[in-house]
């Protein structure tokens, strides 16, 4: 992964001469009979969005099967691949969409032979991808043995009953461990897609896939997955407009009284209401949305550490260092070092 990523970064900041053809991040997306449409077309999507600064895709996409023929989508139509079992072995992600035609695996049973041997012939170093239920297959092949994995919340108590060694968690849209991520269901797909854009190529990128794609740019892995009530009641106010308010004032100082006030609601119902609307509360969120903004500023500026933590309302350097090694583990320095096309050196 960071081969590619650093690969395409050098490329583009050669200089002189005729430039060498960028190497495409390969992913390849397996479609299993009975495979929900939606969920096959999110990576071909979201990553089909990512382009260069010279408009040039950043990512290959091939959809392809365990045999190489196609198979019968839930929605009673055949996708014809492009590919089969071979694009996996060349593929530097790989992708797995649910399946609704493999009602074993519920139970812990065994992938059909195609399948397993198909998933076996996964290149060693390939990173590993299920978006909601495709959690099952990856599951089911002992790759999330001992591992934090996520799939949609209805499933978890299944899921946790036929593979209890994978360390299942239905309270988030994704989880990244590394080398294989897993997500929640449908939309949750699309913030894990649009996460490894910005791990591959900083949230600069995994932005402008997200204006491409008409979808909100960035929902933390951490979030909940909207079990209770997943949409506001149309005759309770909404926390909408203050979001929308505070993310253009995140250098301001914004306390908990300032945005109750903005929302006219009382501390105690605007505190309930923005957990029921976004699944965390008004300080997670915020704290969130101002890291965002201030790994677009390490990205697209030179502006000094303190600079930035002082634009996105985070305080001094020191509390930016603090706050980004407790949720991403490295350094503003080294942040800018691995995602800024004008670091130095």
């Amino acid at each position: 992964m960071e081969e590619t990523r650093d690969t395409v970064r050098n490329g583009e900041q050669d200089g002189g001469g005729a430039r060498e053809p960028r190497p495409r991040h390969r992913v390849a997306v397996l479609a299993l009979p009975g495979v929900p449409p939606f969920e096959l077309g999110i990576p071909s999507r979201v990553f089909g969005s990512v382009e260069d600064a010279e408009g040039r895709p950043l990512y290959e996409v091939v959809v392809c099967t365990a045999d190489g023929g196609p198979v019968l989508s839930d929605a009673g139509f055949v996708v014809q691949p492009a590919a089969g079992p071979e694009a996996l072995a060349a593929a530097d992600t790989v992708i797995l969409p649910p399946t609704h035609a493999m009602p074993q695996l519920a139970e812990g049973g065994p992938l059909p032979p195609e399948v397993g041997a198909a998933i076996a012939g996964i290149r060693p170093g390939a990173r590993l991808v299920s978006i909601c239920s495709g959690s099952y297959v990856l599951a089911a092949a002992g790759l999330l043995d001992g591992r934090p994995a996520t799939t949609h919340w209805n499933l978890a108590p299944e899921f946790r009953r036929a593979y209890p060694k994978v360390r299942i968690d239905e309270d988030v849209l994704f989880v990244d461990d590394g080398d294989v991520l897993t997500s929640a269901g449908v939309a949750a797909g699309v913030d894990l897609c649009l996460h490894m854009i910005r791990r591959d190529h900083g949230a600069a990128a995994a932005n402008r896939a997200a204006r491409m794609c008409v979808v909100p740019p960035w929902r933390d892995g951490g979030q909940a997955q909207f079990i209770d009530r997943p949409v506001p009641e149309p005759t309770l106010a909404s926390t909408t407009a203050t979001r929308a308010w505070a993310l253009e004032h995140l250098g301001e100082p914004l306390p908990l009284g300032k945005l109750a006030e903005h929302a006219r609601m009382s501390l105690r119902s605007f505190t309930r209401r923005f957990r029921d609307e976004v699944g965390m509360t008004p300080g997670q969120w915020l704290t969130a949305q101002r890291l965002e903004l201030a790994k677009q500023l390490l990205e697209t500026t030179d502006l000094s550490v303190d600079l930035v933590a002082h634009r996105a309302g985070l305080g001094s350097g020191n509390s930016l260092r603090a706050h980004m090694k407790t949720a991403f583990g490295v350094s503003p320095a080294a942040y800018r070092r691995a995602f800024s096309p004008i670091a130095p050196g």
